[in-house]
């Protein structure tokens, strides 16, 4: 994929704005259906157009193992009022997904390009292995438009793939330094008198 692919998606679901205007409303709808530009997952969710949806994978003969991050690439076209991607989530196969910058603004009519080289959506702590070819469920969810699930497919980072980055890798925590233990001084004794010692008087006795 090239950004010039992607914006030539994005060209194409700004001028099916009239026709999906249209269309009929609930869960059969014609903007709730997803159709593919380019090797990516494409969905119109509201008045949110999401083009050519994909997770990076590793190369055709290996696989991301568990533990590992991956990174998903996207673009969004907006035609309603301002919104904002606020959270995403790829349950069964990553334990989180990070939006590099907390969110993305939707402002209306302006294409929001999460499309690379460098990923701004990652995947976390994969809970399973990620092969390329496979597909995986993500759900993306909006301030105001809500969430939708995506099937998006893995993509191995072979031909227009071959330039995208992968993500960072996760920092390993540092462990704790435990202080040493400093060697205990005995106590020293405390004097004690004795009654035969120096300096102490003796008490008279009553003579009856």
């Amino acid at each position: 994929m090239t950004r010039c692919r992607v914006l030539v998606a994005i060209a194409a679901a700004v001028a099916l704005t009239p026709a999906l205007a249209g269309c009929a409303a609930g869960l059969n709808a014609q903007t709730n259906q997803p159709f593919d530009t380019t090797d990516g997952t494409s969905v119109e969710f509201h008045d949110i157009a999401i083009r050519d949806a994909f997770v990076l994978g590793s190369d055709v003969n290996a696989a991301l193992q568990p533990g590992q991050s991956a990174g998903m690439f996207l673009a969004m076209v907006n035609r309603g009022g301002a919104d904002q991607l606020t959270a995403v989530s790829a349950l069964g196969t990553a334990a989180s997904v990070t939006i590099r910058g907390g969110t993305v603004n939707l402002a209306q009519g302006r294409p929001a390009l999460l499309t690379g080289p460098v990923p701004q959506l990652v995947l976390s702590g994969l809970t399973r292995p990620l092969n390329s070819g496979m597909s995986i469920v993500v759900a993306l969810s909006f301030q105001k438009a809500g969430t939708v699930t995506m099937i998006v497919p893995v993509i191995p980072p072979v031909n227009y793939y071959a330039t995208f980055s992968p993500p960072p890798p996760t920092p390993k925590p540092t462990a704790a330094r435990t202080p040493a233990k400093q060697p205990q001084k005995s106590p020293r004794p405390s004097p004690s008198s004795s009654a035969g010692s120096a300096g102490a008087t003796p008490t008279p006795s009553t003579t009856p």
